[in-house]
């Protein structure tokens, strides 16, 4: 399903969807077509849900020992 886009006389972004004789099957303004596109779930995400999980190891990085350096006496008048 193709959808292009076009404006409304008051300046609103619409998308419309054509048929294949190409005239208007559909035109739904771009806010509310753009909410449903975010409220349903593709066939992808549905399967990586129910796909199992690999664990993947965390590599353990160790942290080099702080090298503390040697007090200087202090200065005296």
């Amino acid at each position: 399903m193709a959808r292009t886009t076009h404006r409304s006389t008051g300046g609103k972004k619409l998308y419309a969807v054509r048929d294949a004789e190409g005239q208007f099957k559909d035109i739904q303004t771009y806010k509310r077509a753009h909410g449903q596109d975010v409220k349903r779930v593709s066939k992808a995400e549905t399967a990586a849900k129910k796909a199992p999980k690999k664990k993947v190891a965390k590599a353990v990085v160790k942290k080099a020992p702080v090298k503390k350096s040697a007090k200087k006496p202090a200065n005296k008048k």
